[in-house]
């Protein structure tokens, strides 16, 4: 039998990136939440064959230094948390500080960063997990990562990805929700350098809705709101009559992060088993606000 021995950290890595990248959009959603945790009002999006082959998310956040840059490429890197009470009052997106030193082990990784005041910035490219160069560059303030040739050095992952088509829609419904979620912050989804939906910021969500839906579709909802025992339930819901075919247009986020539930989805189809006909879905965009505390992240 083999001795046990601690693996090297590209290995660890490489494991870790099975759970925390399944797919193109999983790349997206860990650079978008950064992206929002570090403040940005812009976020643009643009990927290429459905992201397998290239994926960039550039914001105008407030930046990295070299250092810092640095750091978060390392396992468990992050700026969210300190202490452990802390997880039971996380605010942000991102904290475990697992999400880019496993995308830059599977991949060709590119990170160019610049601090908010500062003159230049840094560029950092790691391939398959190693570092290949930390150099200075030009660029705005904010940060770029580019993402090329997705798991080439795990095939086994990369052979169990869908169509380019089926991992783009994929890509395209989560920059929607988090731009739904935000729209605050201006957002911009490219594919192969075609403009998918470019959304300014808004005022509220009826705005982002009508920006990325179409006028007609946001003038169907109506506004609801209601706060009970530390809970907090708004958005915009269907008028009576006003079904869709699935239940695409059925998004629910609790603390401003997408969900999936069941038990949200049921509630809503009961609450509407009258008042849209049978097949149809109602449209439903709420967002449900706790105390962090009271969510497992």
């Amino acid at each position: 039998m083999s001795s046990i021995r601690v693996l090297p950290d590209r290995v660890a890595n490489q494991i870790a990136a099975g759970e925390v990248v399944e797919r193109p959009a999983a790349v997206v959603k860990e650079l978008i939440e950064n992206s929002l945790d570090a403040g940005a009002t812009r976020i643009e999006i643009e990927y290429r064959n459905g992201g397998k082959s290239y994926l960039r998310v550039e914001d105008d956040g407030h930046g990295m230094s070299p250092d810092e840059a640095l750091l978060s490429l390392e396992r468990h890197g992050t700026s969210k948390i300190r202490e452990t009470d802390d997880l039971q009052q996380i605010t942000s997106f991102g904290f475990r500080g697992e999400a880019l030193p496993s995308i830059a082990s599977v991949s060709r990784f590119v990170l160019r960063t610049r601090p908010r005041g500062k003159a230049g910035g840094s560029e950092i490219l790691v391939n398959g997990g190693k570092l290949v160069h930390q150099k200075d560059c030009g660029m705005p303030e904010g940060t770029c990562i580019e993402v090329a040739r997705l798991f080439n050095s795990v095939p086994a992952r990369r052979k169990f990805l869908r169509t380019d088509n089926t991992e783009a829609a994929h890509v395209c419904r989560l920059a929607r929700l988090y731009a739904m979620a935000h729209p605050e912050t201006a957002f911009t989804l490219l594919e192969n350098g075609r403009t998918i939906f470019r959304s300014p910021t808004c005022t509220d969500l009826r705005e982002r809705l009508r920006e990325i839906f179409g006028g007609g579709f946001a003038d169907d909802l109506i506004e609801v709101e209601s706060k009970s025992d530390g809970f907090s339930l708004k958005g915009l819901i269907g008028k009576p009559g006003v079904g869709r075919s699935t239940r695409q247009e059925m998004i629910f986020m609790i603390n401003n992060r997408p969900v999936d539930s069941k038990a949200l989805s049921y509630a809503v189809i009961e609450a509407y088993h009258t008042y849209v006909p049978k097949g149809r879905y109602p449209p439903a965009f709420l967002f449900l606000s706790m105390e962090p505390s009271a969510v497992d992240v």
